[in-house]
Parts: structure tokens; sequence; C-alpha cells
């Protein structure tokens, strides 16, 4: 009887330390204050990679090469795909593009983005800006 009853501490107290050392997570919006997603970060073969992306303008899309997805808005909510919406890769690839500097998501710095980018947007000095061209009638 006196091997069960200490069984039984025994098992109370590791599960009360296991409880204590895990702790409770909670990862979710909280009354009165703001909510902002952790940055996304990747790992392989050992290497923390955080994701680099591209934006096309045009399209309102942004591309990682480092997780091979794109990311962009479907109605209000952000999504992140193996594909890009409403156009196949060959033509977003071709069409203007620009890299961005930052490491974190896409949604958190979209307004300043699209500012900076317009969908008509083209690089300096290409076609696209020339009177004429196919682009600009």
């Amino acid at each position: 009887m006196k091997k069960t009853k200490c069984s039984k501490i025994g098992f109370v107290l590791g599960t009360a330390l296991l409880g204590a050392l895990t702790g409770c997570i909670v990862d979710g919006p909280r009354p009165g204050g703001v909510y902002v997603a952790p940055p996304s970060v990747y790992v392989e073969s050992g290497v923390v990679v955080q994701p680099e992306y591209v934006y096309y303008p045009g399209y309102q899309v942004y591309y990682s090469s480092n997780t091979r997805q794109y990311v962009y808005q479907e109605g209000r909510t952000w999504v992140t795909r193996p594909a890009p919406p409403r156009v196949s890769v060959g033509v977003l690839f071709a069409s203007p593009s620009v890299r961005l500097d930052f490491h974190d998501s896409p949604s958190l710095h979209h307004a300043a983005v699209v500012r900076q980018y317009p969908k008509r947007w083209a690089p300096p000095g290409s076609n696209q800006n020339r009177k004429g061209s196919p682009r600009s009638r």
C-alpha cells in the first residue's frame, strides 16, 4: 500500500512539474491590444532562412524564392499559395517586378508598397514607360 501511495504522489508531482515547465502559451489577439503575427522563419539544412520577396505591381502579388510561395490578398484575407492567382507563372515572371527589402509579412508593408509601386509601375528606362509602347496605349 505504501508503494501505491508513493507512486500516486510521484505521478501528481511529476505532472505538476511538467505543467509548470511547459507553461501556457496563448497566441492570438489579446483584449485591448494589437496582435502582430510573428515573422515567418524557415529552417533549411539547419540554417534559419527568412523569406525575401519580389513584388509584381501589375498583379499585386509577392513571391518568395526561399519558400517558393506566392502571397496575395483574396478579398480581405492574405493567403500564401504555391501558385499565383489568375495568371500563369510565365506571364507573372515576365511582368515588371521589384525586389523588396523586408523579411516579415507582406501584409505589414502592402499599403506603402502599393503607393510606391502602383499597378502600372515599370522600371525607369524600360519600354513600358515610353510613348507608343503597347503598355502605354
